[in-house]
């Protein structure tokens, strides 16, 4: 069975929706944050990388969310939520499986720049080079969704999995809201989240959850 190693707040909560959407067993280990909202020390010890999620399998210890989930969906799902290469849609599929690794990225880059006082502007390209390529991921995004129901296709996919986490629990960390400023997107957001997986998962693990007593 595997076992999804919980960090609170974290992007761990897509793995467990993942196993709920393909009604997968699995054991949930949870990890508190620190004061400090950092890791704790036993969380960190299990991979190298330290970072949340991780899932044991055995003797596998695995990190990385798009590796995760993908190994999850084909090895236990039968690829019910993959798209096969020879799927018109596959493209697609690969562009938004890694979408959410760009968007956190630019944001990340933001709040270095804002947490040391920059501003975009003439004096700060690399600020303004942020910016316009934060634009265009949301623009993309908005483009795409305008056009097909899901992110990777016409039916749900792990690419949507992957994609919810940063379209709402990362405003938390000053992500751009997903507002009327992006209708498809909100509508998006507001049809996935009414999956009763999702649902689910959020009341196990998601930013509100708590550890179980």
């Amino acid at each position: 069975m595997i076992t999804i190693h919980h960090l609170g707040v974290s992007q761990s909560d897509r793995i467990v929706w993942l196993m709920e959407e393909l009604d997968l067993p699995y054991e949930l280990r949870w990890y508190d944050r620190g004061a400090d909202f950092l890791a704790p020390e036993e969380f960190r010890a299990l991979h190298p990388v330290g970072t949340a999620p991780i899932i044991t399998d055995g003797d596998l210890v695995m990190a990385e969310s798009t590796a995760i989930v993908e190994y999850i969906s084909r090895r236990y799902g039968q690829g019910r939520l993959s798209a096969e290469v020879d799927d018109p849609h596959y493209p697609h599929y690969l562009f938004w499986m890694q979408f959410n690794n760009s968007l956190q990225s630019v944001l990340f880059i933001k709040v270095a720049f804002q947490s040391a006082g920059a501003e975009p502007g003439a004096d700060n390209p690399m600020m303004a080079t942020t910016q316009r390529r934060e634009d265009g991921l949301y623009r993309a995004l908005e483009e795409r969704l305008a056009e097909s129901e899901y992110l990777g296709g016409p039916e749900f996919s792990c690419a949507d999995i992957m994609s919810m986490f940063n379209l709402t629990s990362l405003e938390m960390l000053g992500a751009r809201p997903i507002d009327d400023s992006l209708p498809h997107t909100r509508a998006y957001v507001e049809r996935v989240s009414a999956r009763p997986a999702y649902r689910k998962a959020m009341d196990i693990a998601g930013p509100a959850a708590r550890r179980p007593d």
